[in-house]
C-alpha cells in the first residue's frame, strides 16, 4: 500500500509516520481551561511550545465546540481566529496551520488572507452547505468529523442502531461527494465525544481498525476528554495518562494524526509504537 501523504501548500506531508497536530485555542470557553489562550504573548508562547515539542500542525480554534458551549457568531470567531494567525503568521511563518471551523465564509477567509493549510470541520459539512464546495475550490485538506446535531445539542442524539456501521456510511457518502468535486486529500475524525456516550467512545476505540478500508488518513483527538476523566474520575486536568493510554491504543490500530493539547507526551507515544512497530517487522524479516 502506497504511503498516506498529505498536500499542504505545495508541500507533500507524508504520514508513513504519523504526525502530532497542536491544539491552539483562541476561545474563552474551551472544556479545557489551560488550553485557552487570548493575549498575544499566551498565543506565541503556545504556538512555540507546541513546535519546539514536535508538533507538525497546528490547529487553531476560535469556537469551543465542547457540550452546551454558547453560540458564537461568525464575526467574533473569525475576530478571534484572525488574532491568532496574525500572530502566527509573524512569528512561525513557516508553521503548518489548520483552522476548526464549521462556517464556509471562515475557513475561506482564513485560506485566503492568512494562509492557512487545512481546514478541519466537526460537522462534516452539515452546519453549512456551502464547505464542500468551498474546500474544493480552495484546494486545502479537509478534516470531516462525524458528528450529530450541533454542538450545542449533539449530546441528545446518541441513540444508534448499529453506531459503526452509521459512521461508515455516513463517512463513505460524504467521501464519494467531496470526490466528485475534486476535494484530493481528505482526512477522516470518528469524533470522540460527539454525539456518543462514554461507553460509545469506547466501542468506537475499540473499532478504530476498521476505517482502514477508506485507505484516507485517520485523525484522532481524544486529548482530555470526558470519554476519559467520566469513566477514570477527576478532570481535564487530570488525564493527560488517561490521553496518553488511549493516543497509543489509536496508533495501534491505525491512526495517523493525534490532535492533542500535551505535544510532548503525543510525540513520545508516536516514537515509542513507530519503534515497537518497526522492531516487530525487523524480526519477522531477519
Amino acid at each position: 500500500m502506497l504511503d498516506k501523504t498529505l498536500n499542504m501548500k505545495g508541500t507533500l506531508v507524508s504520514l508513513s509516520t504519523p504526525v502530532v497536530m497542536g491544539i491552539l485555542n483562541v476561545t474563552p470557553d474551551s472544556f479545557y481551561a489551560d488550553s485557552r489562550k487570548q493575549t498575544e504573548a499566551a498565543i506565541e508562547e503556545r504556538i512555540r511550545t507546541i513546535l519546539s515539542e514536535g508538533a507538525q500542525i497546528i490547529d487553531v480554534g476560535g469556537y469551543s465546540s465542547r457540550p452546551d458551549a454558547a453560540e458564537v457568531s461568525p464575526e467574533e470567531e473569525m475576530e478571534r481566529l484572525a488574532f491568532a494567525l496574525e500572530i502566527l503568521n509573524a512569528y512561525y511563518p513557516e508553521a503548518i496551520v489548520s483552522v476548526d471551523t464549521f462556517r464556509a465564509g471562515v475557513a475561506r477567509k482564513c485560506v485566503e488572507e492568512y494562509g492557512v493549510a487545512m481546514i478541519n470541520d466537526i460537522s462534516g459539512g452539515e452546519l453549512d452547505a456551502g464547505m464542500f464546495a468551498t474546500v474544493a475550490d480552495l484546494k486545502v485538506p479537509y478534516i470531516m468529523m462525524h458528528m450529530r446535531g450541533t454542538p450545542q445539542t449533539m449530546q441528545q442524539y446518541t441513540g444508534y442502531t448499529d453506531m459503526m456501521e452509521e459512521i461508515m456510511l455516513y463517512f463513505a457518502s460524504k467521501v464519494r461527494e467531496l470526490r466528485l468535486l475534486g476535494v484530493n486529500d481528505i482526512i477522516l475524525d470518528p469524533g470522540f465525544g460527539f454525539s456518543k456516550t462514554v461507553d460509545q467512545n469506547y466501542h468506537l476505540m475499540n473499532h478504530l481498525q476498521e476505517f482502514g478500508v477508506f485507505g484516507l488518513p485517520l485523525l484522532v483527538g481524544i486529548s482530555r476528554k470526558s470519554m476519559i476523566y467520566k469513566y477514570l474520575g477527576g478532570s481535564p486536568a487530570e488525564s493527560l495518562n488517561g490521553t496518553t493510554v488511549l493516543n497509543t491504543i489509536a496508533l495501534m490500530n491505525g491512526a495517523d494524526i493525534l490532535r492533542v493539547h500535551d505535544v510532548k507526551a503525543a510525540v513520545e507515544a508516536v516514537k515509542l509504537v513507530t519503534k515497537t512497530v518497526n522492531c516487530q517487522l525487523s524480526t519477522i524479516n531477519s
